[in-house]
C-alpha cells in the first residue's frame, strides 16, 4: 500500500463520525482517523505503534492476552469480523462494538485492514448513575449480543434468571435501535386476567363495559413506533397466547368493544425466568408463538456466574442508593458478598447494600452491616477463570477467592501471602 493510496483512504476515514484506523497484517497502525486520534490520544503519535498498544495498553496482541481479536480472526477466515471489547480511552476503559474489514490487493491477498469503532454508551466498566454495567466476560458476551440484534427489527427473547435485569437489558437493545427516539412500554405479564390483558394491551371503546366511561388507549398504541417489552411473558395464561399471537402474526388488533381493527407498529422484545423449550414439551405454552417471539435468544448470566463484576456493581448500586454518601465497602465485606450465591441475583444485592447502607454510621461498611438470607458456599473450586487471562487478571481473582475463603483476621491472611496487610488492603480495594 503506497502513500497515496493510504493519503486517498484516510480523507475518506476523515469524513466517519466514529474512530477508525487502517492496520498492517502485523497489527501497525498505518493510518488512524481524526476521530480515532481524538479518541485514543489526542496528539500522540498513532502512525507506526500497535493497535493493541493504543487501544488496550497492551505489549502484545489481544488474542496472546486472553482477548478475541478481530485481526486474527479475519487473516485465518478472510471475512470481516465483529467483536466486542474494553478499550482504553482518556475517560478510562469503555465498552466498544469493533467492526474490522479486510481489503483484498490484486491478486486477492489481504493487503490491509480497515477498522472502525463505537462507542457503546449504555453500558459502563465504571461505576454509573444509568444502564448496565459490567466488565466480566458473560458480561461482554451478552452486551456483543445485544448490539448485533438492536439496529434490526428481530423479535428478541431475553432469558435468565429473576433478578438479573432484563429490563435494563431490553431498555438498551430500544436505545440502540433506529425506534430509540419513539417510546419503549414495558408490560408485565405476570398475575393478568383475560379482560386485563385485552384491555391493558388492546385498550378499550367508550361504554365497551361497564365504567368506561371514555376510551382508553392500550400500550400497544401507546408504543406504537417504538419497543414493546413484554416481561414474564412465560406467566401468561394459554388461553391469553393465541391473543397475542394474533397481534404479532397479523399485526393488527382491536379496542376492546371496537370493530374496526387498527394497525400496529412495534418492536417486541419479550423476557421470562422460565423454560419455554420445557413449557412447549409440557403444552403449558404455545410453540407457535415460542418461535414467534425467540428469533433472537440472549441469555442474561446470573450474579453468581460473573461474581468478577460484582465489586463494580457494588460500587455503582451503592452510589444509586446514596448519591449524597461516598459509601465503601471493606475488604471483608466484599469477600463475604463475592463469596455469597446471590438466589435473588442483583436485585437481591441492591436490597443487601440498601439496608447496610442504613446500619452504617460511617463511610465503610463492615461485615457486621451485610446480612445474607442464605449461608454463604464454601468456593472450593478453582478460584482462576478457565481462559486465558493476564497475570494481573489473575492475581485479583486469586486474591479475592483467598479472601473469602479465609475467616481469620486479615493480617494473618497477609502474613501466609507474604505481602503487607496495607498492600492486601490496596490489591483487594483495585
Amino acid at each position: 500500500m503506497n502513500e497515496e493510496q493510504i493519503s486517498e483512504l484516510l480523507s475518506y476515514l476523515d469524513s466517519q463520525p466514529q474512530p477508525c484506523i487502517v492496520l498492517s497484517k502485523d497489527y501497525t497502525i498505518l493510518a488512524a482517523n481524526v476521530a480515532y486520534r481524538l479518541e485514543y490520544g489526542g496528539k500522540a503519535q498513532m502512525v507506526g505503534r500497535h493497535c493493541y498498544e493504543v487501544s488496550h495498553h497492551f505489549d502484545r496482541p489481544c488474542d496472546e492476552a486472553g482477548e478475541s481479536c478481530p485481526l486474527k480472526l479475519s487473516s485465518t477466515t478472510k471475512q470481516s469480523q465483529r467483536v466486542l471489547h474494553l478499550h482504553q480511552t482518556p475517560r478510562g476503559e469503555e465498552h466498544v462494538d469493533v467492526v474490522l474489514t479486510p481489503i483484498f490487493n490484486s491478486v486477492g491477498e489481504i493487503a490491509y485492514f480497515v477498522e472502525m469503532i463505537q462507542t457503546i454508551h449504555d453500558a459502563s466498566a465504571h461505576p454509573s448513575a444509568r444502564g448496565l454495567v459490567g466488565r466480566s466476560s458473560l458480561f461482554n458476551n451478552m452486551l456483543g449480543l445485544v448490539e448485533r440484534v438492536a439496529p434490526s427489527e428481530a423479535t428478541v427473547l431475553l432469558l435468565g434468571e429473576s433478578g438479573t435485569g432484563k429490563e435494563l437489558v431490553a431498555q438498551a437493545v430500544h436505545n440502540a435501535s433506529k425506534r430509540a427516539k419513539a417510546p419503549f412500554v414495558a408490560v408485565d405479564c405476570s398475575g393478568l386476567t383475560e379482560t386485563l390483558f385485552e384491555s391493558e394491551l388492546f385498550g378499550y371503546e367508550k361504554g365497551a363495559f361497564t365504567g368506561a366511561s371514555q376510551r382508553k388507549y392500550g400500550l400497544v398504541e401507546s408504543a406504537s413506533g417504538g419497543t414493546l417489552f413484554l416481561d414474564e411473558v412465560g406467566d401468561i395464561p394459554l388461553s391469553l397466547q393465541v391473543k397475542l399471537l394474533r397481534l404479532i402474526e397479523t399485526g393488527t388488533y382491536r379496542r376492546v368493544g371496537g370493530v374496526e381493527p387498527l394497525r400496529a407498529d412495534f418492536r417486541l422484545i419479550s423476557a421470562t425466568h422460565r423454560d419455554l423449550k420445557k413449557m412447549v414439551e409440557q403444552e403449558s405454552f404455545r410453540k407457535d408463538l415460542y418461535y414467534r417471539i425467540s428469533s433472537f435468544p440472549i441469555h442474561l448470566p446470573s450474579l453468581s456466574e460473573r461474581r468478577e463484576d460484582i465489586p463494580l456493581l457494588s460500587a455503582t448500586l451503592l452510589s444509586r442508593i446514596n448519591p449524597d454518601r461516598k459509601l465503601n465497602l471493606h475488604p471483608d465485606t466484599l469477600a463475604k458478598l463475592i463469596a455469597y450465591d446471590f438466589p435473588g441475583n442483583i436485585r437481591e444485592l441492591r436490597n443487601i447494600l440498601e439496608r447496610a447502607s442504613l446500619m452504617t454510621d460511617g463511610d465503610i461498611i463492615m461485615p457486621e452491616h451485610v446480612t445474607l438470607e442464605y449461608k454463604p458456599p464454601k468456593l472450593n473450586e478453582s478460584p482462576l477463570s478457565q481462559e486465558i487471562i493476564s497475570l494481573e487478571q489473575a492475581e485479583k481473582q486469586y486474591l479475592t477467592w483467598v479472601a473469602a475463603q479465609h475467616e481469620g483476621d486479615r493480617r494473618v491472611l497477609a502474613k501466609k501471602l507474604g505481602i503487607s496487610e496495607r498492600t492486601l488492603y490496596r490489591k483487594l480495594q483495585n
